[in-house]
């Protein structure tokens, strides 16, 4: 079981949708005390099911090795960075292929990543390393269009769909934004995939044992234009929002 004391931000005064907010880039990427826990997780599905937690366009390539490169630039304290590797906080050394960039980000970061570019009238998923899911699957996402990746959200109608895609239009490299969801779980599993025909279903009331929360960043690559939507996912006991701890 993987926890976190708590989530850093407040989830019981939601911002309406889509509920974004700018933010420094070099805030972007965060470390916290559930790091060891998650990053074993991810390593090891990495390793082990690297199919199911791990897609790439060919075309995607340069801007999934964009993304290494920046990401590489702002990593916070606790990393050191070399010609061959990478030494992660939980004292892990991680080898920089500069091949398998999603691999590389995947197995330092407590973020998953998701590539978003664009291809035709709409943002396509051209690539993601995905350890974490919350009720969805990479396989029936991965290459689809912003419309169809959210099918089964009832509140993502059309007039929505504008706004979001508009949203990807506009962000900017220098201004990214972030957002984040909240929603009561049963299970703790950082690894909840499902598939579009079977939703999960609603948690009775007063049965959450856990709130599930994903940080929600996009940020824009310069060079490439790719918008990267990354997620960074926090789960805690339900005692640990009722008490005020979040």
């Amino acid at each position: 079981m993987i926890l976190h004391d708590r989530i850093p931000y407040d989830i019981t005064r939601p911002r309406p949708l889509p509920g974004i907010a700018p933010f420094d880039v070099s805030e972007w990427l965060w470390v916290d005390e559930a790091y060891a826990g998650q990053m074993a997780e991810r390593r090891a599905r990495l390793q082990g099911d690297r199919a199911s937690v791990l897609a790439l366009d060919p075309a995607a390539q340069p801007a999934a090795q964009e993304l290494l490169d920046l990401a590489l630039g702002l990593l916070p304290e606790g990393f050191a960075v070399d010609a061959e590797g990478v030494d992660c906080p939980d004292g892990v050394r991680m080898a920089l292929d500069r091949s398998d960039p999603l691999a590389v980000l995947g197995g330092i970061l407590q973020q998953d990543f998701c590539l978003m570019e664009k291809r035709g009238d709409q943002h396509v998923l051209t690539g993601a390393v995905l350890c974490f899911p919350a009720s969805w699957r990479l396989d029936e996402k991965y290459l689809r269009p912003m419309t169809a990746i959210h099918d089964p959200v009832d509140s993502y109608d059309a007039d929505m769909a504008r706004r979001v895609q508009r949203l990807f239009d506009g962000v900017q490299p220098e201004r990214p934004l972030w957002r984040f969801n909240a929603f009561p779980y049963v299970s703790p599993d950082l690894y909840q995939p499902r598939s579009v025909t079977e939703p999960r279903p609603p948690v009775p009331q007063g049965q959450a044992a856990y709130w599930r929360s994903e940080r929600q960043c996009l940020v824009r690559l310069p060079r490439t234009g790719a918008v990267v939507f990354s997620i960074h996912t926090y789960v805690v006991r339900a005692e640990a929002i009722s008490s005020g701890t979040d």
